[in-house]
């Protein structure tokens, strides 16, 4: 699983300690920012569904819906993590006994 620190932004504040990182077991990238420092749950935590964001660009556009700006992303993250997405990853345990959709 690669995990890159980026920033992210909304009109009212920003995360500069945001990961991106592409996750293979679920086969998507996925993106957490603005950690609740008594709780660690984060509100923003897109890529937790298999398949949900199969390509940067789909998760990156999803931000943007929201209101997020992801900045920082640098040519060797996206390179790295475009090249873990297109290995093929086999079905996990659970997608084999069917707890996983």
């Amino acid at each position: 699983m690669s995990r890159y620190t980026v920033t992210v932004r909304t009109d009212e504040e920003a995360d500069e300690n945001a990961v991106i990182g592409y996750d293979p077991p679920l086969r998507t990238f996925f993106l957490q920012a603005f950690p609740d420092e008594e709780t660690d749950e984060y509100a923003l935590w897109f890529g937790t569904l298999l398949e949900q964001h199969p390509s940067l660009e789909s998760i990156i556009e999803s931000a943007r819906r929201f209101g997020y700006q992801v900045e920082g992303l640098t040519q060797d993250a996206i390179i790295a993590m475009t090249k873990e997405a297109g290995t093929p990853t086999p079905p996990s345990l659970g997608e084999r006994l069917g707890l996983v959709r």
